[in-house]
């Protein structure tokens, strides 16, 4: 199948391409019944096993073709279409569900989002940016919950928000080591910068780079962004690869669903990992599935392309099917009813007792007046954690491919031959063997005990079993911590 754009080119408007993508749903429309075709599509994605026996791959699918299936509105195929993402998920993800918590720094901003309380025009909003000690507070609340993977979260404003000050945040993060309590990972959502600035975000040992496009549509973009730096649709469409070239090798996607009709969101977010692909040797690391919700001034009515829980599960399998190696993640924005739902199509992490106010972790009752989106699930850490469990899934806080160097194209190389789990599986046991030796409730406690007990018998390496156990033996007995492969 060829495409009549330049994948490879660095330049927004072309390789995401309009014209393209009008052809491609146009396709999807007239294919949508093609059961053969699409008999053939779920058949391609499937997992197969490598030649050596050893592990599986899969060849995903292009933006077209996941496309027709996403337009697809057969039930049995739908229903297949479930079948084949949940396989492709535990092909290379395993049972394992990665945790994470966002933590906001400051909600100064100078643009003018529609879709976001934060925006410049807000005169209601209390406007708040945290001090050094403040930030180490909210890290030591968090370590006080278990979390040992952040993802910061800040307003645009090059006055109050400047690189050196987002810089001085992260080295705080990574600095403070409370009781048994470590924040390993630091993964950074912030506004479109410069390679020199990207450069400096990688040498303060960042994780993933996540900048959700919120539209792919550049007229409904500048529409929803009239004013401020993010109103220049194309230099924040490019920063990935201005990323890239900085030198962060791990990226994340995501569109805030909701403001575009989905089916040409779910095309222009395929072909932008493509193009990652293409032009910078690999996709993206992560691809974030936010709908638009409620806060402050804000009323996901006023957007008129909202979609129902149905349609949202089935784009979830659609992507996973389609990029089979990249991470999926599921916020608290979602109930715990939908997330049930995602995690079984190939949601690989999920956030836990979210509060998305700045300075909200130290506050006793969750605090509204500064919230960037209304938070849906707001479960503790503890009860998220049981709920993973009693539906097969561990939880995991392990952080040791980023700190091994398993980044970028060594991290899908691992992936693409079935070796990433041989390293995440008994990590992830023992990283849970900490939550629960530090932070768990007694009921929690013995439920995980039991589930890694369960689980390290399914380590195919007697070796790798073998001393996988003894570490899981010294976290429950003794202070030493942070055991990986």
């Amino acid at each position: 199948m060829s495409f009549n754009y330049d994948v490879k080119s660095l330049c927004a408007d072309e390789f995401i391409n309009h014209e393209e993508i009008l052809s491609t749903l146009e396709y999807a429309e007239a294919n949508k019944n093609n059961v053969e075709l699409i008999d053939a599509l779920l058949e391609k994605a499937r997992p197969k096993v490598n030649a050596n026996g050893k592990g599986c791959h899969c060849s995903g699918l292009n933006h077209r073709e996941a496309s027709v299936l996403l337009a697809c509105e057969i039930p049995e195929k739908v229903a297949k279409m479930y079948e084949v993402a949940e396989e492709i998920k535990l092909a290379f993800y395993g049972n394992r569900i990665v945790l994470f918590a966002p933590l906001y720094l400051s909600n100064y901003c100078v643009n003018g989002c529609l879709y976001c309380p934060y925006h410049t025009k807000n005169k209601t909003i209390p406007r708040k940016k945290l001090t050094q000690e403040e930030v180490r507070a909210e890290v030591i609340a968090l370590q006080d919950m278990g979390h040992k993977r952040l993802a910061i979260e800040a307003g645009e404003d090059p006055v109050n928000n400047p690189i050196e000050y987002i810089l001085d945040c992260i080295n705080t993060i990574y600095s403070v080591h409370h009781k048994n309590g470590d924040i390993r990972r630091v993964n950074v959502n912030i506004a479109a910068t410069t390679v020199e600035n990207y450069r400096k975000l990688k040498d303060a040992g960042i994780g993933t780079y996540i900048l959700f496009q919120e539209t792919y549509n550049k007229a409904r973009y500048l529409e929803l962004h009239p004013t401020g730096p993010k109103h220049d649709y194309n230099y924040h469409t490019e920063a990935m690869d201005r990323a890239m070239q900085g030198g962060i090798d791990d990226v994340g996607l995501g569109v805030l669903f909701g403001l575009e009709g989905y089916k040409y969101e779910f095309a222009g977010l395929l072909m932008h990992a493509e193009h990652l692909e293409a032009a910078q040797g690999v996709g993206p690391h992560t691809i974030s599935v936010p709908r638009v919700k409620p806060a402050d001034d804000i009323n996901p009515d006023d957007f008129n392309n909202a979609i129902p829980d149905e349609i949202f599960t089935k784009i979830a399998a659609c992507i996973r099917i389609a990029v089979p190696y990249t991470g999926m993640i599921v916020s608290t924005r979602e109930s715990e009813a939908v997330r049930s739902k995602m995690l079984k199509v190939g949601i690989s992490q999920v956030s836990g007792a979210s509060r998305t106010s700045v300075g909200g972790y130290t506050e006793a009752e969750r605090p509204h007046d500064t919230e960037q989106f209304d938070v849906s699930d707001q479960r503790t850490l503890d009860e998220v954690i049981s709920w993973l469990m009693d539906n097969g899934h561990i939880p995991s806080f392990c952080t040791a491919c980023y700190r091994a160097g398993r980044t970028g194209d060594r991290f899908m190389s691992f992936c693409k031959s079935g070796q990433i789990l041989n390293f995440c599986h008994p990590n992830a046991l023992m990283t849970l063997a900490e939550y629960l030796a530090d932070y768990a409730t007694p009921e929690t406690r013995a439920k995980g005990y039991a589930m890694i007990e369960h689980e390290l018998e399914n380590i195919p390496n007697e070796n790798t079993r073998k001393i996988a156990r003894e570490n899981i033996e010294a976290i429950k007995n003794s202070d030493r911590r942070d055991f990986r492969f």
